[in-house]
């Protein structure tokens, strides 16, 4: 494990990133961020422990912690703080007395993560995501039904946001992810690379429960209210979930695991 460092100032320049976090995040780290929480932390070092640059932690959690610290790279920092100095540091009570500071990977292109797959797939792919809760739940779905990997469009909020991360349990860490260009043809692109794009939506006359699995499935999904833009609809085969009374939508992050689960187990 990486010695640990003790921090008993608040204002400890070493400890810097970390300060006032939830006003930080909303103006952005200069290409860091910050993951919260054990479970968390865990994630992020099986998925990337070279892009850790540091931890935060409070000193009573240091043995529940060692055999995660124990697989970071050993030069990097490890900082310990009691309980009242972290909260300082952190601007709010920090009852999961765990944080990282994250180095952000350089942005893929969809093109290039598209190309890298072989035989079958599954592919997520999200456009107007503007809710970090939303975002983070469709992360969480698409590692729990083994997605191979996750496109957003120019409108949907940065998944490496605190919440987003929290929300996912760690899951947009690990999930190869990747972005489309503004006004990039999605359903062509997915097209070119073998993928059905099933777009999900209230006014589709094809259910969920006939569809059958494609090799290379792409799914569809917009942003609560508005859905999916009308000029994917027209291009994308649409899929729709039956609901009782009426009922026309399903939350985004719910709608993701009930159609992912599906792929999972449906007959090609």
């Amino acid at each position: 494990m990486p010695p640990v460092i003790a921090i008993t100032d608040p204002f400890d320049p070493r400890v810097a990133a970390y300060r006032d976090i939830k006003e930080r995040d909303l103006v952005g780290r200069q290409g860091l961020f910050i993951a919260e929480g054990e479970v968390v932390l865990r994630a992020f070092v099986r998925a990337a422990p070279a892009r850790v640059v540091s931890v935060l932690v409070a000193e009573k959690r240091l043995p529940k912690l060692a055999e995660i610290l124990a697989d970071l790279p050993p030069q990097t920092p490890v900082y310990a703080a009691g309980q009242a100095v972290l909260d300082a540091v952190a601007g709010f009570e920090l009852h999961r007395g765990v944080l990282a500071v994250g180095r952000k990977p350089a942005p893929a292109a969809a093109d290039t993560l598209l190309a890298g797959f072989r035989g079958r797939a599954t592919v997520l792919a999200l456009f107007g995501i503007a809710n970090h809760d939303n975002l983070g739940g469709l992360f969480r779905n698409a590692t729990a039904f083994g997605v191979d990997g996750v496109i957003l469009d120019s409108d949907c909020c940065d998944p490496l946001y605190r919440k987003a991360i929290r929300v996912s349990v760690g899951a947009t860490l690990g999930v190869p992810t990747a972005w489309l260009a503004p006004g990039q043809d999605a359903v062509a692109l997915l097209a070119g690379h073998g993928f059905a794009a099933l777009a999900l939506s209230p006014a589709a006359t094809e259910t969920l429960a006939q569809l059958k699995r494609p090799e290379r499935a792409a799914v569809l999904l917009g942003a609560e209210g508005p859905g999916l833009p009308a000029e994917i609809l027209a291009k994308a085969r649409a899929i729709g979930i039956p609901m009782a009374g009426g009922f026309d939508s399903l939350n985004v992050a719910t709608t993701s695991g009930v159609v992912l689960h599906h792929l999972m187990f449906a007959a090609d």
